[in-house]
C-alpha cells in the first residue's frame, strides 16, 4: 500500500475541481492531490454529446490562469454577434492542457487519474486505482475538498426512469448524430438544456418542425445570451443586470416579477400563451429562441412512465407513438439537486454555487477565499452558497445570492481587486468602458435599486 502527504486533497477533476484547484495554488504555496475515477479532467465533459456547446461565452468559463478561446465575437451562425462558445471537445483538451501545463506544470499539483475515493479510514484517506486495485492512503495536512457534491448527471451515463417497451426506438441524445435512417418523426424527452440541445440540432440540420414533438413537462423561464457577454460587450450585461435589480425592487408580487423581467428582456419563454414554472439557468440566442419556438408540436402532460410501439403513458394520460418514431432521451437532471451546506467546515470543504450556475467562476471564487482568508465563519460569510434553481421562485434566490455575495465582496480591496482582474468574471472589462453612457446609466440604477431589490427579494420568496 503506497503512503503519500499532501495538503489539500481535492476529490474530483471535473470543472469545478479544475477551476478552485487552479485558483487555490496561485495565491497558496501548498501542496494539492487531486483524485478522480476518470482518466482524465474535465469531468461530465468526457461523457457529453458530441454536438453540445456551453451556453455562456468561453471567455467566462475555465480556470483562472488560463483562456480558453481566442475571445472572439462570432459573425456568422446562431450565436452570430456574441463571444464563442466552446464545443465539448474543446473543452475536454482544454482541461486536459490546463492539468498538464497549469496544474502538474507548476510543481504543486499531483493528479491520480481512475482511482476510486474511498472516504478516511483511522484518520487518514484513501483511494484506489481502477486498473490495478492498489490502494493509496493520504494524509492530508489541512484540508479534503469535495468536488462531486453537485455531480452532474448526463444522458450518456444515466439511466432513464421510465420504462421501455421491447422494439421502441429510444436513444440518448448523443446517439443523434448516428442516425442512418430517416425516422416518421422525433419525440425529444425533457424540458432543460439537454432537450434544447437537441431540437436545436435537428432544426439545423434540416428537420422540419412538424416532424419534431418535445415532451415538455414543465415549461421553462430561459435568460437572453445578449445580458451575459464580458469585454467589448459588458455594457449590455451590466445594463441587464440593473433593470433586474430595478424590477426586483419594484415587484409588487411575484407575478408582476416576472412581468417586468420578461418585459426588460431579462427572462424569455418559448411559448407566449403559456406560463412558465421552471427555471434552470439555461441561455439562449435571440437566433436559437426563435428556432426553438417553431416546435410547436408540445405534449405537456408530464413525465414519461412508459413507451411501449404504439403510446407513450405519462403522468396525465397517454399520446400515441409508432414504431419508425425516434425518442431522443433528455430527462438527466443535470446538475444534482441537493440541501445547501456550509462550504467551508472545518478540515473540508464543499464548493457550490454562489451566483446562479457559473459553475468555474463559482469554485475559482472558493478557491480564492480559501487562500486569502483564515477563519471559516469569515469565509461563509463571504461565501454563502445557492441551491441550483429548479421552479420558476427559484430565479429570485439565485439573484438575490447573486448580489449579495458580489456586494460583500466588492467590500473587501483584495476580493474586489481579484474580481477586476478574473477571466471568469461575467462584468469583467467593465473598468475599461466606464465612459459608456450605457454604463453610466446602467450603474445610477443599480446603485439606486440594490438595496431595496434585496430587501423586496425576502418579501418575494416568503
Amino acid at each position: 500500500m503506497a503512503e503519500i502527504e499532501t495538503d489539500y486533497l481535492v476529490i474530483g477533476a471535473g470543472a469545478s475541481g479544475m477551476a478552485f484547484t487552479d485558483a487555490l495554488i496561485a495565491d497558496a504555496e501548498v501542496d494539492v492531490v487531486m483524485v478522480d475515477r476518470r482518466h482524465c479532467p474535465g469531468g461530465h465533459w468526457n461523457d457529453a454529446y458530441p454536438f453540445v456547446r456551453l451556453h455562456q461565452p468561453s471567455a467566462t468559463y475555465g480556470v483562472t490562469s488560463r483562456p480558453l478561446g481566442t475571445e472572439t465575437i462570432d459573425d456568422s451562425g446562431p450565436n452570430a454577434g456574441f463571444y464563442e462558445r466552446a464545443s465539448g471537445v474543446e473543452i475536454c483538451d482544454y482541461f486536459r492542457r490546463v492539468l498538464d501545463e497549469q496544474l502538474v506544470g507548476s510543481g504543486q499539483v499531483r493528479f491520480f487519474g481512475q482511482c476510486d475515493y474511498g472516504g478516511r479510514d483511522a484518520g487518514d484517506h484513501a483511494f484506489s486505482s481502477r486498473l490495478t486495485g492498489e490502494t493509496t492512503t493520504a494524509r492530508v495536512r489541512q484540508k479534503v475538498v469535495d468536488a462531486t457534491y453537485l455531480e452532474t448527471s448526463v444522458p450518456a451515463t444515466h439511466t432513464p426512469s421510465f420504462a421501455v417497451g421491447e422494439g421502441v426506438k429510444l436513444i440518448a441524445v448523443g446517439e443523434l448524430v448516428d442516425v442512418t435512417e430517416p425516422p416518421s418523426g422525433f419525440t425529444v424527452l425533457g424540458a432543460g438544456k439537454t432537450a434544447m440541445d437537441a431540437c436545436s440540432f435537428l432544426l439545423d440540420n434540416g428537420v422540419d418542425p412538424d416532424k419534431i414533438r418535445w415532451v415538455r413537462p414543465r415549461d421553462a423561464w430561459l435568460m437572453s445570451r445578449s445580458s451575459w457577454q464580458p469585454l467589448d460587450l459588458v455594457a449590455s450585461t451590466v445594463e441587464s443586470l440593473s433593470l433586474v435589480l430595478e424590477s426586483l425592487a419594484l415587484a409588487e408580487n411575484l407575478d408582476d416579477l416576472f412581468r417586468r423581467l420578461e418585459a426588460c428582456g431579462a427572462l424569455l419563454r418559448l411559448d407566449p400563451a403559456v406560463e412558465p414554472t421552471m427555471f434552470r439557468g439555461a441561455i439562449v440566442s435571440p437566433a436559437e429562441h426563435q428556432a426553438l419556438a417553431q416546435v410547436e408540436r408540445v405534449v405537456r402532460r408530464g413525465r414519461v412512465r412508459r413507451i411501449d410501439t404504439d403510446r407513450m403513458l405519462l403522468d396525465e394520460g397517454e399520446v400515441a407513438t409508432d414504431r419508425r418514431t425516434i425518442h431522443v432521451d433528455c430527462t438527466a437532471y443535470g446538475l444534482r439537486e441537493v440541501a445547501a451546506r456550509p462550504i467551508f467546515e472545518g478540515a473540508r470543504i464543499t464548493p457550490q454555487s454562489l451566483m446562479g450556475g457559473f459553475t468555474t467562476f463559482n469554485a475559482a471564487l472558493v478557491g480564492f477565499v480559501e487562500a486569502a482568508r483564515d477563519d471559516d465563519a469569515d469565509k461563509n460569510r463571504l461565501c454563502p452558497p445557492t441551491v441550483y434553481p429548479s421552479k420558476a421562485i427559484d430565479w429570485v434566490s439565485v439573484f438575490e445570492g447573486g448580489f449579495r455575495v458580489i456586494t460583500r465582496m466588492l467590500e473587501e480591496p483584495d476580493l474586489a481587486a481579484w474580481l477586476g482582474s478574473c477571466r471568469l468574471n461575467t462584468t469583467r472589462g467593465m473598468n475599461d468602458h466606464m465612459r459608456d453612457p450605457r454604463i453610466q446609466a446602467a450603474l445610477a440604477r443599480w446603485f439606486e435599486h440594490m438595496e431595496p431589490a434585496l430587501a423586496n427579494a425576502a418579501q418575494l420568496r416568503h
